[in-house]
């Protein structure tokens, strides 16, 4: 699978728009807000695995090992506490995974994973729009994502990776039957599907996502 990395506040992994403060792409899928809690700190060079996570952020997944469930439910566990993080976020991490492709090579897709702080709040301005709220403005405008170039960028304030995404352009109509046709291909559900989990590829999660809607 191929992975758009954050570090650094920059944009890396993509084939056309190499270490880039800017990327302009469709999103041509999208899982569900998830989160994960991960009890060994950070460490770029080793991957990990969460503890106890949950694929709708509500319960622990069914998969998680009762021994490592930190609560029965999200909502009740000590690591949804603002603080229990870092400064004043929490240690149980929201997170959303998309499937993009570049403008440029409609052909390839990679996994983008959005953070909480790139997910929620408020837009400031037309260009300056987490996700939920530029899936909220492309659906009262009756857009679906998956029929724009999407420009995403960093917030050159924070310190911390946080994305702003704003709708450059429509796609063309041969732009539009080629994205068509790769919105539930085999690389798409595996970009959007959460690593711990079983693979559910009954119909497009995209679909259920608030705002977020599939072009007939």
């Amino acid at each position: 699978m191929r992975r758009v990395s954050l570090l650094g506040n920059k944009f890396t992994g993509l084939d056309h728009q190499p270490d880039s403060r800017s990327i302009d792409v469709i999103i041509v899928n999208a899982a569900g807000v998830s989160r994960a809690y991960y009890k060994d700190a950070f460490d770029p060079n080793t991957k990990r695995f969460p503890t106890c996570w949950s694929s709708d952020t509500q319960r622990p997944a069914p998969e998680v090992p009762d021994g490592q469930k930190q609560s029965a439910r999200c909502m009740d566990c000590a690591n949804n506490i603002r603080g229990s993080g870092d400064g004043q976020g929490r240690a149980c991490r929201f997170s959303q995974r998309l499937a993009i492709v570049e403008e440029r090579a409609l052909d390839t897709v990679y996994q983008l994973q959005v953070p909480a702080t790139s997910i929620f709040g408020k837009a400031v301005g037309r260009s300056s729009m987490p996700l939920q709220a530029y899936a909220k403005f492309l659906s009262g405008h009756g857009t679906p994502s998956a029929a724009v170039v999407t420009r995403i960028s960093f917030d050159a304030a924070s310190a911390v990776p946080k994305l702003f995404f704003y709708p450059q352009r429509p796609l063309e109509e041969q732009e539009l039957i080629l994205v068509r046709e790769i919105v539930d291909a085999d690389d798409t559900l595996a970009a959007i599907a959460f690593d711990i989990a079983p693979h559910n590829r009954e119909g497009s999660p995209f679909t259920a996502t608030e705002g977020f809607t599939i072009a007939n």
